[in-house]
């Protein structure tokens, strides 16, 4: 998988990330350290908890990555949990936990495939 397949499977902008970062090499560096980024995990664990205030500053905090790294479908759910969040649990706010769920899960899963054949 090409990194703007990537991009594609993951419904990201590929050509808005390549023209701040510039380079295909650093475009896949940072793709690749989402893998290891706390914020997804710190948002769940955070909404189990209800620290709502945590869980919008890992929301926060998943919405900007997104928008530095063109992950599109993902900062938009994100945004949309956000501002859900902003001032603590509000209604709807379910729903776009579980749309931040999939989408998250269809990012890290285009991710995976591109980082195993990049190692392979």
């Amino acid at each position: 998988m090409s990194l703007q397949e990537c991009y594609k499977a993951l419904e990201g902008d590929y050509e808005g990330v390549a023209s701040r970062l510039r380079s295909e090499k650093m475009i896949r560096k940072f793709v690749l350290k989402f893998l290891n980024d706390a914020s997804y995990q710190t948002l769940l664990s955070s909404l189990e908890e209800k620290n709502y205030e945590e869980a919008f500053r890992a929301s926060h905090t998943i919405k900007g990555v997104c928008q530095n790294l063109g992950f599109t479908r993902l900062g938009d759910s994100s945004s949309s949990l956000t501002d859900a969040l902003r001032d603590g649990w509000s209604d709807g706010a379910e729903a776009l936990v579980e749309k931040v769920k999939a989408d998250y899960e269809l990012t890290v899963n285009a991710i995976r495939i591109l980082e195993a054949e990049s190692e392979g």
